[in-house]
């Protein structure tokens, strides 16, 4: 899935906290949407590697969580939120399409790499790729209520992920083209961060 699509599940999944817990939900939505950012972070050093931790952010998230709710601080509920909002990101990238510059072509049958079981988890493809038509529709479906509930700045961080996942939707097959061209530029001494699949 799309980074957008990410940061908008990560907010709805903490969204309910406004009414259980007016007074943790800005550490809660805070905490999440960082979280949900945190794994693509990796996107020119092994992506869907480096900073994918399916696993161990599930196994961290679970003792976080119950510390949060024993003793709700905002410390707590914002730690707790941040591995939480990285381990649903691992997952839901299994539901999209493989490691790939053009997933649509269902090659790859790597989605995200589980560091436990030390190999790559296969994608399933309900969502067939980053930026696929369903993917805009997660995002929307998520982000219409998300921009009536929620306010200041979560409400715009939820604009600018519903404005630039559609642009991205737009132009998705069209960069997977361009992207040989245009890494195919890269001075000699950044090559090396450079992903191999953009350069085929």
């Amino acid at each position: 899935m799309m980074l957008p699509t990410h940061a908008v599940i990560g907010l709805a999944v903490a969204t309910p906290l406004l009414v259980l817990s007016p007074d943790l939900a800005p550490a809660a939505l805070t905490g999440v949407l960082a979280g949900s950012l945190v794994p693509d972070l990796d996107l020119y050093a092994g992506h869907r590697r480096t900073l994918h931790y399916p696993t161990i952010y599930t196994l961290l998230a679970l003792p976080l969580a119950l510390v949060a709710v024993i003793v709700p601080t905002t410390v707590s509920v914002g730690v707790a939120s941040v591995v939480v909002g990285a381990a649903i990101h691992c997952h839901a990238d299994r539901f999209g399409g493989g490691l790939e510059l053009r997933p649509w072509e269902g090659t790859s049958e790597r989605a995200v790499y589980d560091h436990v079981r030390g190999r790559w988890r296969r994608p399933k493809r309900w969502v067939r790729y980053d930026g696929a038509p369903e993917d805009l529709l997660v995002l929307v479906s998520l982000a219409v209520p998300l921009l009536v509930v929620l306010e200041g700045p979560f409400r715009a961080a939820v604009a600018v992920a519903l404005a630039i996942g559609a642009v991205y939707v737009g132009l998705r097959r069209r960069l997977a083209t361009l992207a040989p061209t245009v890494f195919g530029y890269v001075p000699k001494r950044l090559e090396g961060y450079v992903p191999d699949r953009y350069r085929t």
